[in-house]
């Protein structure tokens, strides 16, 4: 046996990346940056392990540095209007005026720069959005109030409540931090979505063991593996690749592909699929699709793609969101001038609060964001679920189902198989049956092993020692225990050996009509009982199935059984 060795080499994968904005789908570019239309941060297309989590661990730190400053700010210039809290009466006003000032431009200039550059950005290309009314509103209030503050005799009495100029600060710095919250808010939404679909990612390891041509076999990063490389799966081991086993023989759980819980055998041929799992058995696999070319990289692609689709409504929000910024541009401008002209004095520093809050208040968060972040949160928490959702339109759709198309394994049933009747033949009993049962199964491969072995724990059943162990493909698994041949498996299996099922001929063609599997087992060439595995049923498929009903679905079973063992 050579030692396994570990190198590291150059990958095969280009690090360049390929980034889109999750509203405006068709803008694409290498590397990060923001969205010309919405002005938005640009996201990968390609879901990576190491996440990049640069823009909200910016946004969560100025965050909370923006609230740290501006909840002291606000409760300065607020404590006139809290009983017994009158604290600009004991702090000088000029002082108390500069304290704002301090407060409030770190607030500002540092937390609300990246709105101010998507901003600019929006007025340079003429593609306003949310950002253009966040930026004239607050860069209004905070260049007023900093003007008033450092010439307040340049202003006209026009701009004057009771002789003096009013600040704003504590206006800018509120709506920066509350912004600074959406946008934080708003990237662990996105998170979590990567993250759900990150985990389809992990469904495959970090590395896997290549064999060369002289037998040595080395651990390498899956980054490096190629099409043609011969890669051994060890027992309880996930495929690393799509491929095709040259050598050895196991069984392979392909749930995460198929839905179907039971493991399926894969010998010289098969073709086996990345991420599924396999059991107890080891064998060597030629990989025919590697990175990007998987079947599992082809549904995580599925997903991402899904998750930055446009559903219908998406359409009629980009049609608003067009013509909705520079009219609320209009009427905030509309507001000033008729405050101005016909409001109530000081009729300049009230024309500029009903512009600001024109501005503010109008600003299309929820156009604008909702609807792309719930259909991407919406995806990525169904791929989180094991369910792969086609695209937007289809999510949309789901509001209009009737009818819901259910399989029954591992969905409606746990996919987990489970004893459910042990059947002794005279002279032996039910636990004599489980105990030998459980002896050979622990030797085997197959999945229905597991099964007979638990029950037999569960039961306390010691396990017997078990000579010339012999495992038939198809058929089942035979040995010496006690002296005695024994033997364990299908019908099959009992018709070579000529051993006659008549003593539970009745009882084993009734659990064959509720679409039970029975395994047989016989001792010294005569049937020493039956067992009959089944599927159990979910504790919560009851209360779901109620529920599903309730909402006025029609449910279809999708299943192999018959219609009494389906019903």
């Amino acid at each position: 046996m050579h030692k396994a060795k570990v190198f590291t080499e150059t990958p095969l994968i280009s690090p360049e990346v390929l980034y889109t904005c999750p509203m405006h789908p068709e803008i694409q570019q290498l590397g990060s940056g923001i969205c010309p239309k919405c002005g938005m941060a640009l996201e990968p297309t390609a879901t990576r392990l190491e996440e990049d989590t640069t823009e909200l661990d910016d946004m969560t730190r100025r965050f909370w540095v923006c609230l740290t400053l501006t909840l002291p700010l606000l409760l300065l210039t607020m404590s006139e209007l809290i009983a017994d809290l009158h604290l600009p009466q004991r702090i000088v006003i000029n002082v108390f005026n500069w304290l704002q000032f301090i407060l409030a431009t770190p607030v500002v200039l540092w937390g609300g720069w990246p709105f101010f550059v998507r901003a600019w950005k929006s007025f340079t290309t003429w593609q306003l959005n949310m950002f253009s009314l966040i930026g004239l509103g607050t860069a209004a209030s905070y260049l007023f109030s900093m003007f008033a503050l450092l010439s307040p005799s340049s202003l006209s009495d026009t701009f004057k409540m009771h002789g003096v100029a009013p600040l704003y600060f504590e206006a800018a710095a509120v709506i920066i931090t509350l912004v600074l919250m959406g946008q934080v808010l708003e990237l662990r939404a996105r998170s979590k979505t990567n993250s759900a679909i990150k985990s389809l990612l992990e469904l495959t390891p970090n590395t896997t063991f290549r064999i060369h041509s002289d037998g040595s076999e080395e651990e390498v990063s899956l980054n490096h593996v190629q099409v043609g490389d011969v890669l051994r799966v060890k027992p309880g081991g996930k495929l690393p690749v799509d491929g095709e086993v040259i050598h050895g023989h196991s069984y392979v759980d392909e749930s995460m592909i198929t839905g179907e819980p039971t493991p399926v055998a894969k010998q010289l041929g098969s073709k086996v699929t990345a991420g599924t799992v396999n059991q107890t058995g080891s064998f060597l696999i030629r990989a025919d699709n590697v990175g990007a070319t998987t079947l599992l990289s082809h549904i995580v692609q599925m997903v991402n793609d899904a998750s930055r689709t446009r559903a219908p409504i998406q359409k009629l929000a980009d049609q608003v969101s067009s013509w909705f910024v520079p009219v609320v541009i209009a009427i905030a401008t509309l507001a000033f001038t008729l405050w101005a002209i016909f409001g109530p004095p000081p009729t300049m520093a009230n024309a500029l609060v009903a512009a600001v809050s024109v501005l503010i208040i109008a600003c299309p968060c929820a156009l604008g964001l909702a609807t792309p972040i719930s259909i991407m949160v919406g995806i990525g928490r169904g791929a989180h679920d094991g369910v792969l959702i086609k695209d937007a339109e289809a999510l949309e759709l789901m509001e209009k189902v009737n009818t819901l198309v259910v399989d029954k394994t591992g969905t409606l049933t746990e996919g987990k198989p489970k004893v459910q009747q042990i059947i002794a033949a005279p002279p032996f009993n039910e636990m004599n049956v489980i105990s030998i049962a459980a002896s050979l199964d622990a030797l085997s491969e197959h999945p229905l092993a597991v099964a007979i072995v638990n029950r037999a724990k569960d039961e306390k059943q010691s396990l017997k020692q078990v000579m010339e162990f012999e495992s038939i493909t198809g058929q089942g698994v035979r040995g010496v225990i006690e002296g005695k041949r024994v033997s364990l498996g299908n019908m099959r299996l009992m018709e070579a050996q000529k051993i006659p099922l008549s003593p539970l001929e009745d009882q084993v063609h009734n659990l064959r009509e509720l679409g039970k599997t029975v395994i047989f087992l016989s001792i010294d060439d005569q049937l020493a009982g039956a067992i009959s595995v089944t599927d159990p049923i979910k504790s919560t498929t009851l209360e779901a199935i109620q529920k599903l009903k309730e909402a006025g679905l029609k449910i279809i079973v999708l299943t192999g059984d018959n219609a009494a063992t389906a019903s």
